[in-house]
């Protein structure tokens, strides 16, 4: 607006029909929520999947540790983790598996800050290039992802209704 100390702003939205336009809203409405969230939090993590790789591998080195269904729980939860990269990749159009693997020998040579990079299609270096994420909601995501899986696995039973009879068949 040109205000030098403008403490409140109006953003108008338009759009071809009311569902582009509730989209936009919502689009907006999340974008404000993670300016806020990286505003009372500064901390940041590396973007590109670098840091589901780190946590990753992390996970899969503290499981050597651990024996038991707590061992198979940990694998299943670092294999999900690295899912992270592969969708990634695959949304950008680029080979998955080739990205993936390039991302997985880089951090185990220590590369922790190592993320996917979709110009050239290979990986580099998140911190040079300022692909950042804000902690506080890769920890949210985190959480609602864990909270999924928990009340999944916490089904005793899955009741199905009996197929409803159809006419004329």
């Amino acid at each position: 607006s040109g205000c030098a100390q403008g403490e409140a702003c109006t953003i108008v939205l338009r759009g071809a029909s009311s569902h582009i336009l509730d989209e936009a809203e919502r689009s907006l409405h999340d974008a404000l929520a993670v300016l806020y969230q990286t505003i009372t939090d500064t901390r940041v993590v590396h973007g590109g999947g670098a840091m589901e790789m780190a946590m990753s591998q992390a996970i899969m080195d503290k499981m050597k540790e651990v024996d038991g269904k707590e061992s198979t729980a940990m694998e299943a939860f670092a294999k999900a983790l690295i899912q992270i990269p592969f969708t990634l990749a695959d949304n950008a159009g680029f080979d998955s598996a080739d990205l993936v693997g390039k991302l997985r020998a880089a951090h185990a040579r220590g590369e922790h800050a190592t993320g996917l990079e979709f110009s050239q299609g290979g990986v580099a270096d998140m911190a040079q290039l300022g692909v950042m994420e804000s902690f506080r909601s890769k920890m949210s995501q985190l959480c609602s992802a864990a909270e999924a899986a928990e009340m999944i696995i916490r089904v005793d039973d899955i009741i199905k209704n009996a197929p409803r009879e159809r006419e004329g068949y």
